[in-house]
Parts: structure tokens; sequence; C-alpha cells
């Protein structure tokens, strides 16, 4: 095991049948589990019938799990970093029907965001996270949880907490409380068009909680302006008739905002014009 990769394994047993009947996968359906580790869910899902692409970065375990399931026609290893190797193996393969995990504390947030900015939602995601991860992921507006990353999440999914784990389910065990998060695709997502872009402008937003949404984006305009689409720069006095125009006051915090606020703030910054 290596310290620097976050590596607590679900030894549990119950408690991994609990994390795979979240996924309410088929037998036969293609799934992607996130960080396998010793192979302890994976082999659960094998068991199950399903058809497993495990994205493991630890080149130890790597070999631990070819030993164990190279001969499986239904399991496939695919060796390094996820945030690095996912997109290719998409292409190579298409998109799964589920994606599960027991996330690295220190890399869940960077994975659930490249996927949602990635605009890879399959109709259900399970992850395991640190309860403090997960209690954002599912924020909703003026809570002291709610953050850029609340939005990222909750504009594309309808996102969930399914239950707790504690710190004895796990090897070695953490010294905080885990939680299973429960992610599905909203039939309507925010800023479909440009995630990315609305993801960017939302950390902008909220990158000083106690300053007003005005002041953040002043001081972010020059950085958005691309983001925007305003390469020749985008003159931050244009926010407050945008605003107006929404029926948003301009000394509000972005942490007051749902998402669809957010998003049509973007909208409207994206689409208008700077003066002469």
């Amino acid at each position: 095991m290596s310290k620097r990769f976050g590596q607590n394994f679900l030894v549990n047993r119950n408690s991994r049948e609990r994390v795979l009947a979240e996924l309410k996968a088929g037998s036969g359906m293609r799934v992607w589990e996130i960080g396998p580790g010793a192979g302890a869910m994976t082999s659960l899902a094998l068991e199950s019938g399903l058809a497993v692409t495990a994205f493991e970065i630890d080149h130890g375990f790597s070999r631990l799990l070819l030993r164990l399931f190279g001969e499986n026609q239904a399991f496939k290893l695919v060796e390094g970093d996820f945030l690095d190797t996912w997109k290719a193996e998409l292409e190579a393969s298409g998109a799964p029907d589920r994606i599960f995990g027991n996330l690295p504390y220190n890399a869940a947030n960077a994975i659930v965001a490249s996927l949602i900015e990635g605009e890879l939602v399959p109709p259900r995601m399970i992850f395991t996270v640190q309860k403090e991860a997960g209690l954002r992921m599912t924020a909703v507006p003026g809570t002291k949880d709610y953050s850029a990353f609340s939005v990222l999440c909750t504009s594309a999914c309808r996102a969930k907490l399914a239950f707790d784990l504690g710190s004895s389910s796990f090897w070695p065990a953490p010294r905080v409380t885990s939680t299973v998060v429960r992610m599905e695709p909203r039939r309507e997502p925010v800023a479909a068009d440009d995630r990315a872009g609305f993801s960017t402008f939302v950390r902008a937003l909220f990158s000083s909680r106690r300053k007003t949404l005005r002041n953040n984006f002043r001081a972010a305009a020059p950085a958005l302006s691309a983001v925007l689409g305003r390469g020749e720069g985008f003159p931050p006095e244009t926010l407050g008739g945008i605003l107006a125009s929404l029926g948003i006051r301009d000394d509000v915090r972005a942490e007051a905002l749902r998402p669809e606020e957010l998003a049509a703030v973007f909208s409207a910054l994206k689409g208008s014009r700077p003066p002469l």
C-alpha cells in the first residue's frame, strides 16, 4: 500500500454487498470500477455477472488484479491515474452502464468533477467518499456545505446520500466517517451545452465565500473573459444589469443561488455584448 494514494479498503462484505446493490446493475452490464485495490468489490461484481473495467493507479495492485482476474473475459484492467486514462477508454470501448468506486479521499472531488465536466454521466454512479465530501456533493443553497463542487454535482445529477459506513468497515480504518453517494443524471441538466465553462465560472463566484457575487466576479472578470466568449475583455459592470434583469440582488452571495440561477447568469453573460 502507498499512503500517497489514500487507500482504505472496504473489507466488510455486508457493506460491499450494500454498495453493489445500489448500482442496480443487471447481469451483462458494463461497469467501471475506480480504485479496485485488492479486488474485493471487483470479485463481487464479477460474481454478479457484470463486465468490469477496473482503473488502478497502483502497479502492485494492478499485478495482483491480473493474477486474480486476468483470465476472466469479463474483466479488463486499465493501469494508471483514472484522470489521465478514462477518456481514452471511453473512446476505445464506449460509455459504461454504471460507474462505482471506493474513491481515495485525496482525489475524490477531482475524479467526480472530471466525469461531470467531461460529460460522462451514466444512468447511475455509486461512490464511497469521505462524509465531508458527500455532504458537499449533495448540499443545497444556503447551507454551510454548499460550494462550487455542490453546484457542479447537482447541476448535472440528482445526488443523494445513500448510507454511512463506519471506520470499522475499512482497512486500514480511517479516522473519519465515510458515506455512499448515489448519482443519477438530471432529466434537464443545467448548463449542459458548456458544463466545463459553467464549472469554471461558478468556481470563480465561490472563490471567496464572504464576498458578494458582484465582487467575486469583478476580481475574476479578466480570467473569465475567455470562458464567457469575450476575449477582448469583459467589463464587470455589465453584471449589475444582468442581475437586475433576472431579479437577483447585486449584493447576493453565490452560496444563496440555486444552480439554475447561476446558470441563468452565466448564460446571460455569454450572450451579452460589451459596450463600444
